[in-house]
């Protein structure tokens, strides 16, 4: 069985001190002047209060906090969004095939996991004015890109050349995203170094045709194993990257561990497909507030909830712990974009939304620890692969009094949860 590969992969954001420089790098989530266009997420309705205790509060200064709402600054979720795609070679490394073959690496698969994804609140439509490489001046050896770095001084240069090689045929204006789709032979394999990355979350990025390209994904080599996924998951490193325009952050850890496993696709992009977790959902806004039920109450309290992957029905139960802090719990079933589920049932997990992105704001409960898990397919974190709770488990935080029973499942796959506080 393969391990899970240790990846630092975090997103970066954009800052500028003239028309296209590049100033120092500024936290993805600290507040921003003004009004922004839009913000992810659903906004509290205080028509209802028992929703309430249940939005835990984004943190300022913490990075891509998990708080709602989303902090303003970063792409909206819903509706419509036009993401503009430009393939880039280099003299040292030219383009390898052609660079309509390097879009369709992404789409439509991109598209449709979106559109799976969000029950089609969101719907993504991928353009490339540009059908054909698009020649940088200088080597890419010569950018200085290195992994994990900030947007300085590498990408500076990159960004400017980008701009000014395909401003005469691209109206930046027109687009909600970037994504910047690099020949795979230009830097080191992605099985020796992730250098994907994405700068989002404020809106002093450097400006062409008037905006800010504050919403930009780089991906660079394929994320090919060796394992025969590549045709079919290989695109998913998109959708991880553009989860971060939306605001969302890495699950992983920056030392490698797992505190999610393959149960959201900021945790895991490599092999087999997965979707995100309800809590993301929601903060995106694909879950609407009804279909959310909050345990802040002492006492006990029953919900029954329906697959995640299903459009319709209850998705998620909330137990707020603190203003910052709760658990989360919801139903996973092999369908939709969650292909490999090997065991399907309950979910539950702690949310913290004053922990920064790769420091592991989100953790899984394991209903079945050190039992090695029930999957061995690769690049999937075998250990939380049994995480799901079934009829007659439960789970339980003593610290905090907080009881979380799986009471049954029926035929169409509807579990009855009793959460229980005291």
């Amino acid at each position: 069985m393969q391990q899970t590969r240790r990846r630092i992969r975090r997103p970066l954001a954009l800052a500028v001190a003239t028309v296209l420089g590049l100033a120092a790098l500024v936290s993805a989530s600290t507040s921003l002047p003004g009004p922004a266009p839009a913000t992810a997420g659903p906004v509290a309705d205080p028509r209802e209060a028992p929703l309430g205790p249940c939005r835990i509060a984004t943190t300022m200064g913490v990075q891509m906090s998990e708080g709602l709402p989303t902090a303003p600054g970063y792409a909206r979720s819903t509706g419509r969004i036009k993401a503009l795609n430009l393939m880039i070679d280099f003299p040292d490394a030219p383009g390898e095939g052609t660079a309509l073959g390097r879009l369709a690496e992404f789409f439509p698969k991109t598209s449709e996991w979106f559109r799976t994804s969000s029950y089609g609140r969101l719907h993504y439509h991928p353009e490339a004015p540009i059908p054909e490489w698009l020649r940088m001046p200088q080597p890419f050896s010569s950018y200085g890109i290195e992994r994990g770095s900030p947007y300085e001084p590498g990408y500076r240069g990159l960004v400017e050349d980008i701009v000014k090689a395909s401003d005469a045929k691209v109206d930046f204006s027109a687009y909600d995203l970037v994504n910047i789709l690099v020949t795979p032979n230009a830097g080191p394999s992605a099985l020796d170094t992730v250098l994907s990355v994405t700068f989002s979350g404020n809106d002093e990025a450097p400006y062409a045709d008037g905006v800010p390209l504050s919403h930009t994904s780089f991906v660079y080599s394929r994320q090919d194993d060796g394992s025969g996924t590549y045709p079919e998951t290989g695109y998913r490193v998109l959708p991880h990257e553009n989860g971060h325009v939306f605001g969302l952050p890495d699950l992983y850890t920056v030392e490698g561990g797992g505190t999610v496993g393959h149960w959201d696709i900021m945790s895991e992009d490599w092999g087999a497909n997965n979707d995100l977790l309800g809590w993301h959902k929601w903060k995106l806004g694909w879950l609407d507030n009804e279909q959310v039920g909050c345990a802040s109450r002492t006492g006990t309290s029953e919900y029954r909830l329906t697959p995640l992957a299903t459009a319709g029905g209850r998705k998620l139960a909330f137990v707020p712990l603190s203003e910052t802090s709760g658990y989360a719990v919801e139903v996973r079933t092999r369908d939709g974009n969650d292909e490999a589920v090997c065991k399907p049932g309950v979910l539950i997990y702690r949310v913290e939304s004053d922990v920064d992105t790769g420091q592991g704001p989100i953790s899984v409960s394991d209903s079945d620890r050190d039992s090695g898990g029930c999957t061995r397919r690769p690049n999937v974190h075998a250990e939380l692969s049994d995480a799901p709770y079934r009829p007659g488990e439960t789970f339980t935080d003593r610290t905090n009094g907080i009881r979380i029973t799986v009471l049954g499942e029926d035929r169409k796959g509807t579990y009855r949860v009793r959460i229980t506080r005291s």
